[in-house]
């Protein structure tokens, strides 16, 4: 090697660190969130079609933490996460009161559907979730539950209480302590009932004989709500950014991009913030 070469080697090699340093500190500065969220707007796929238009929006990146409403609201206790998108208006409400969480926001709806084999071997199918359920504990039919917490398991466990069972405990209900996706998975290989949002039960690929039985009660109506983290309570808090999440997710454009969200031509999640 000539003296040239061993004298531009060294120069080239420094001169790539600076553009090394440049990337390091753009990846460092860009503003980022956690969110818990609820399992069904991560399965349903929404957050793959709402998140990246607010960051085109705003530059924020958003960190979902996908489990069940109360583990969501758990964490927003303990100061894990800085903005919580849930759906369990009591829980909501209690956190609220507790002063762990800024304020509610309404933000959009959808429903609850009870699912089942098409055969319907309980013969629920109709407009009944209290009657549906009586029947399925009446022959002892297969049910997968939640059992996880979550806002689909605390709305379930209204319908079981409106049906004479405070703690159902008949031989074919099953527990499963997992997210939407997974329960109707166990759903579909035992063919047995399961309650689902309806956003979920439209993103699911692994439907064998799987069929929606009820539906179209008022009761099983299903809101969701936004909540940014107290920063009082917990300060290190990203409430600024946490509440331009909150402010872009319950303006026009953001009700908008919740509103064109589809799945085979049917929309999944009906904005209604301000409502």
């Amino acid at each position: 090697m000539n003296g040239f070469g061993m004298f531009f080697k060294p120069f080239r090699f420094l001169a790539l660190v600076p553009l090394a340093l440049i990337a390091t500190v753009s990846i460092a500065q860009t503003p980022s969130i956690v969110m818990a969220s609820t399992t069904s707007t991560e399965q349903s796929g929404l957050f793959g079609h709402l998140l990246p238009e607010f960051k085109r929006a705003t530059g924020i990146d958003v960190k979902v933490v996908a489990v069940g409403t109360g583990q969501a609201l758990d964490m927003g206790r303990r100061g894990d996460a800085d903005v919580l998108f849930v759906h369990d208006q009591v829980a909501e409400e209690k956190v609220v009161a507790e002063g762990f969480v800024l304020k509610r926001y309404p933000l959009m709806y959808n429903d609850f559907v009870l699912i089942g084999p098409a055969a319907d071997p309980a013969h629920v199918k109709g407009k009944d979730i209290t009657e549906a359920l009586k029947k399925i504990n009446a022959v002892n039919a297969g049910f997968i539950s939640r059992g996880d917490k979550s806002g689909t398991h605390a709305a379930e466990l209204r319908y079981w209480k409106s049906a004479g069972l405070e703690a159902p405990a008949f031989a074919g209900y099953k527990a499963c302590g997992c997210g939407m996706g997974a329960a109707l998975n166990m759903a579909s290989s035992l063919g047995a009932y399961v309650l689902a949002d309806r956003g979920t039960w439209l993103s699911f690929r692994n439907r064998a004989d799987l069929a929606v039985l009820v539906e179209g009660d008022q009761r099983l109506f299903n809101q969701y709500g936004v909540m940014v983290v107290n920063p009082v309570r917990h300060p290190r808090t990203k409430v600024l950014e946490a509440q331009k999440f909150v402010d872009w997710v319950v303006s026009p454009a953001g009700q908008g991009v919740i509103a064109s969200y589809k799945v085979g031509g049917e929309q999944l999640f009906f904005p209604n913030a301000g409502k």
